[in-house]
């Protein structure tokens, strides 16, 4: 499957001096390669769409930039990786979107009937890792909520997987006894489904 357009260093010479028509074949060939990487790393189309627009955005921001000499797919993945690593980030301030990160990873675990239980769930369990330090709510909102393995959180981050491992027990600890602290149903469920 050939990944470099045939004409591709004359498009992005024609890009890089402002040409549209250059960018939208661009677009039309990179963008379903990077909708695909971003939607594996994100479990989200919703957000996997906005920042798709974000990555091309990026580029035409840039056009001047661009030097057809490089690999410009390289160039695109990385631009992807970066807005992916700012949304993780983000995630950690934004209760919003870690709701929707949530309802993403914990939605298979649940019935409609449950909804408002998942609601009080992601709560406490928010409120939970809201108390870990920032590096290791991170890593666990990753390797634990979105499924990612260790060795793509590894590569994500720029971090070592024996330092990933690390931040997964000492969260996973901590939040096993703060969860252990609630008597209630709540607590137990989110036990099970977190450290079964």
């Amino acid at each position: 499957m050939p990944e470099v357009l045939d004409n591709e260093i004359a498009l992005l010479e024609r890009m890089a001096k402002g040409d549209k028509d250059a960018f939208q074949v661009i677009y039309y060939h990179y963008a379903p390669r990077i909708y695909g990487k971003l939607l594996k790393l994100l479990h989200s189309e919703d957000l996997a769409t906005e920042l798709l627009q974000e990555v091309f955005i990026t580029v035409w921001q840039k056009h001047a930039l661009v030097d057809p000499a490089r690999s410009f797919r390289s160039y695109l993945f990385k631009i992807a990786d970066n807005l992916a690593i700012d949304l993780f980030r983000k995630a950690n301030r934004s209760a919003q979107l870690i709701n929707r990160l949530l309802e993403v990873s914990i939605d298979h675990y649940t019935h409609t009937e449950e909804r408002l239980e998942q609601k009080e769930n992601a709560f406490l369990l928010q409120t939970a890792i809201d108390a870990l330090p920032p590096q290791r709510k991170l890593v666990f909102t990753l390797c634990k909520l979105e499924g990612k393995s260790h060795d793509e959180v590894s590569r994500l981050l720029g971090i070592s997987p024996s330092t990933v491992n690390n931040h997964v027990v000492k969260a996973t600890q901590f939040l096993r006894e703060y969860l252990a602290n609630r008597p209630d149903i709540t607590g137990m469920l989110l036990l099970y489904f977190l450290f079964k």
